[in-house]
């Protein structure tokens, strides 16, 4: 008897192990994201529920209740630098991201608390910002709930989320070009100083294109065989309309990066020669 209650233990325990070891897939998928975003990084992390032919809008996430934007654990979002948000500044930081779905506009809550997973743990007073987001219906469907970043420039990009036939977005903007500036004024005070990279942020965002001209010779001086500075020199040069000249450093480009066997820099300059 003392025999057979052993072994009844012993294959007791073991069934327990194995139960305790068995791994399954999450019915929402956890997914994390992190997003270079002006000179610092977006972070989100979410749950992605399935539509699993159910009806999702009004129903499984109704409408005019706080909604933890997922599922299982709360939706945060980490901005590693300031950023603004519905024309509200907001702090480097974790923040929730907590909606009220409608049928035709979505309220966007930004808040302190980052432990929200149920509507009765939300509390207004921790709210950094709201926005408004219009709701666009789509012709198909999206089965597993999406978050996403988009139309990404180096100050702004749009959050989008996705599901079922609904799809929204709203903005984030950040301070990028101050920031930028900057870094660029203190760094020319100092002995290494970056004349390609800021020559390329005053070419690519619009600025003096003179000083850009003059940043990228200067960095030329020691890097002669650099094809890819002559090709911005060529740029900045067809925007300030000297075609001559543009012509010239693409040249020089197309040159060198033949050399080099760089076929993509050979292909950019035969286009920028062609189009003048």
């Amino acid at each position: 008897m003392k025999k057979i209650l052993l072994i009844a233990t012993v294959l007791f325990a073991l069934n327990f192990a194995d139960a305790q070891t068995l791994t399954t897939p999450q019915p929402s998928p956890t997914q994390t994201i992190k997003q270079n975003f002006g000179v610092g990084a977006i972070e989100l992390n979410y749950s992605r529920p399935s539509v699993k032919g159910r009806k999702v809008m009004g129903d499984l996430v109704p409408f005019g209740k706080v909604w933890r934007t997922g599922a299982n654990s709360a939706t945060t979002l980490t901005f590693s630098e300031d950023v603004t948000i519905g024309g509200k500044a907001i702090k480097a930081g974790k923040y929730g991201l907590l909606t009220i779905p409608g049928e035709k506009t979505w309220t966007i809550i930004i808040s302190k608390d980052v432990n929200v997973n149920q509507p009765s743990l939300y509390k207004v007073e921790n709210d950094v910002v709201r926005v408004e987001a219009d709701v666009v219906t789509m012709p198909y469907t999206i089965e597993n709930f999406t978050i996403n970043f988009a139309n990404i420039t180096g100050n702004s990009c749009n959050v989008e989320l996705m599901w079922e036939h609904t799809y929204l977005q709203f903005p984030i903007t950040t301070g990028t070009d101050a920031n930028v500036m900057a870094q660029i004024d203190n760094a020319m005070n100092k002995d290494n100083k970056p004349y390609f990279n800021a020559a390329s942020y005053y070419y690519d965002n619009g600025k003096d294109l003179n000083q850009a001209l003059s940043w990228v010779n200067k960095a030329l001086e020691t890097n002669k065989d650099a094809f890819w500075m002559y090709l911005l020199k060529a740029r900045i040069h067809k925007k300030l309309g000297d075609k001559t000249a543009a012509k010239a450093a693409a040249l020089l480009c197309k040159d060198y990066a033949t050399k080099a066997q760089n076929d993509d820099y050979v292909k950019m300059a035969t286009e920028l020669i062609a189009g003048l």
